[in-house]
């Protein structure tokens, strides 16, 4: 299933990747939905329900988080945007996008605030790379530009105007599959939850804690008690690493990954994609499982995995020196 307002632009992108990609990018979002929260209560019904600090967040910006369920366990992550102290815009998988509209409806009975599917109204797209010229294009096209990473961000655009965006933004970025960016998702060691992996993992298995995506003084969330007490009395035991592997065939979210030797799981997987020789992909491991040379997907006994690095493997190690 793809976004309506992504299937009007299919023929401005390749269908999938081949070949190496260009080191400057732009991919469409197809696989994720918008889900908006608006009303005067808006930033203290959010604030009690994510992991992430929704009250310090400056209008304008945004942040990935997480919705818990009260075991701490993730039924979503995001990027979330906020447009104004009324008016918060959530990117998630489309996979789970129902089900959480559902459950946080049950929460908004007691606050002002409005849920819809935006869905259609917006087309978003990626860009990375030294693309000094394409910014420009989109602030001039009204474009909201996000910041992801270092030379990455989202371009949030109304789904009326990202036909001609699109086209204006091909004179200086080459369009890529939307798998493309995935792929870039996966190296940046950012993970997702979807449909098969909903309610799987606390946001510390996903490394949420790294990336800004949790917030441990902002008070009480759902779920806050599970993932607070992960963070300063338990050990976490499982976690997200990045692995390569040498298949050709892309395990779903949620496959076993296992040790052949022992024939034993050991985690499974978050995303997976494409990449210029075999694939990659994000899985949550037992940690003294990762570096074992015997990892492989339990339905694909040909394929073998190596673990690969992640950009804050660094802050990692440091945090957990001082623990």
């Amino acid at each position: 299933m793809t976004i309506q307002a992504s299937n009007d632009l299919s023929a401005l992108f390749p269908p999938e990747s081949t070949g190496p990609l260009p080191a400057t990018a732009l991919a469409i979002i197809e696989d994720e939905g918008i889900l908006s929260v608006t009303g005067t209560d808006a930033t203290r019904f959010l604030q009690g329900q994510l992991s992430c600090d929704v009250a310090t967040l400056a209008a304008g910006g945004s942040t990935l988080g997480a919705r818990c369920n009260p075991k701490g366990r993730m039924q979503s992550s995001f990027r979330l945007y906020k447009r104004s102290e009324e008016e918060y815009l959530l990117a998630i998988h489309h996979e789970v996008m129902e089900a959480q509209q559902q459950d946080l409806a049950k929460y908004a009975a007691f606050f002002k605030v409005t849920l819809a599917d935006v869905s259609a109204q917006w087309t978003r797209l990626a860009l990375w790379g030294d693309s000094t010229d394409a910014l420009d294009v989109a602030e001039s096209v009204g474009a909201i530009i996000l910041p992801v990473a270092e030379q990455t961000c989202e371009l949030w655009l109304p789904a009326g105007l990202a036909g001609d965006a699109v086209s204006r933004l091909a004179e200086h970025v080459a369009p890529v599959a939307a798998s493309a960016w995935r792929l870039q998702l996966i190296r940046l060691g950012i993970g997702q939850v979807q449909g098969p992996t909903r309610e799987s993992f606390i946001p510390q298995m996903l490394n949420l804690q790294h990336l800004g995506a949790v917030s441990f003084s902002k008070g009480c969330y759902t779920g806050q008690e599970i993932v607070a007490r992960m963070q300063y009395l338990g050990k976490l035991k499982r976690r997200m690493f990045r692995l390569l592997g040498d298949g050709q065939q892309l395990p779903a979210p949620g496959t076993v990954i296992i040790d052949r030797i022992r024939n034993q799981a050991v985690g499974e997987v978050v995303i997976a994609a494409r990449a210029d020789e075999g694939m990659e992909l994000l899985a949550v491991l037992q940690t003294d499982a990762a570096e074992l040379p015997t990892l492989g997907i339990s339905d694909a006994n040909e394929t073998s995995l190596q673990l690969a690095t992640l950009p804050y493997d660094s802050l990692m190690a440091a945090q957990a020196a001082e623990n």
